[in-house]
């Protein structure tokens, strides 16, 4: 950080804290949205006794520290869960930044190709944030995220076409098309295979409906990698918790949270990882 140029180095503390107030906001549609309410009205206001927080007392990050967790007026217990998501959302938004030009390359992240994307890819990264931490919680994905976020990737792509590396407006619209769809066919097709063979329902219709959204999002090479990386990190978690013989979690473990951070290692090094597989199947 010392050798940044000083606007880099501004322009990374402002994309952390717009990252921890995005977190503060993700935790309010984290709580509010399965149980149907508005994300807008009434304000912010303690879960135990319901009075409205007023905005010095809800800094992101801060606010929870310094409170110690607690809500100042009835002392209730607020989630360690609060701090959890703006930490990580404003990580993450950083950790997109720093694929930018011009700043440290870290853990051999790919560079991206377009300034452009550097928003496009916070917005989609919100909103995995968003449907992994309420499938946790709920067992379901909310249509924000799923439809909402295919709608996003296509509205996105003829605008930003280095989403999908050309420069061509209608072609970027067409690939993002074809992501979403390859997305949402493969795993519909699973999930349709799997309930034949299991005689029960295998995969949940959200995690369906998000593969569309990462498909136009990132196209069909990152559904293919998604699909993989996402499948390997359920198994090594499900022979792990047979090792420590917690099999009984297993059914409590969606598998949206799997597919959002597998399509997070596309977004920071998922080209690359294509590039040096293939390269390996060249020398085989």
């Amino acid at each position: 950080m010392t050798a940044m140029d000083p606007f880099l180095a501004l322009m990374a503390a402002f994309v952390a804290a717009l990252g921890a107030c995005v977190g503060s906001f993700l935790n309010v549609c984290i709580w509010r949205i399965p149980r149907d309410e508005s994300v807008i009205r009434p304000a912010s206001h303690c879960p135990h006794c319901n009075r409205p927080i007023p905005w010095y007392l809800n800094i992101p990050v801060v606010s929870w520290l310094a409170l110690g967790g607690r809500c100042r007026y009835c002392r209730g217990p607020i989630a360690v869960r609060y701090i959890l998501v703006e930490l990580l959302t404003a990580a993450l938004f950083l950790a997109v930044l720093f694929q930018a030009e011009g700043y440290p390359r870290l853990l051999g992240m790919r560079r991206l190709d377009d300034w452009l994307l550097v928003p496009v890819y916070c917005v989609f990264t919100a909103g995995l944030v968003l449907g992994t931490f309420v499938d946790f919680e709920h067992q379901i994905i909310p249509d924000s995220v799923t439809w909402g976020g295919l709608a996003a990737g296509l509205a996105l792509s003829p605008l930003v076409p280095a989403m999908h590396d050309t420069t061509v407006w209608y072609w970027a619209l067409l690939l993002a098309a074809v992501g979403g769809a390859a997305g949402f066919g493969l795993l519909w097709l699973v999930a349709l295979l799997g309930e034949k063979v299991y005689k029960q329902e295998a995969m949940g219709f959200g995690d369906v409906k998000l593969m569309g959204a990462i498909g136009a999002f990132l196209g069909w090479k990152a559904v293919l990698f998604t699909t993989v990386a996402a499948s390997l990190a359920g198994s090594v978690v499900g022979l792990t918790l047979i090792a420590l013989k917690r099999t009984h979690l297993q059914g409590r473990l969606p598998f949206g949270p799997y597919l959002a951070l597998a399509a997070l290692v596309w977004i920071y090094w998922g080209p690359l990882l294509w590039q040096a597989y293939f390269r390996l199947l060249g020398r085989a």
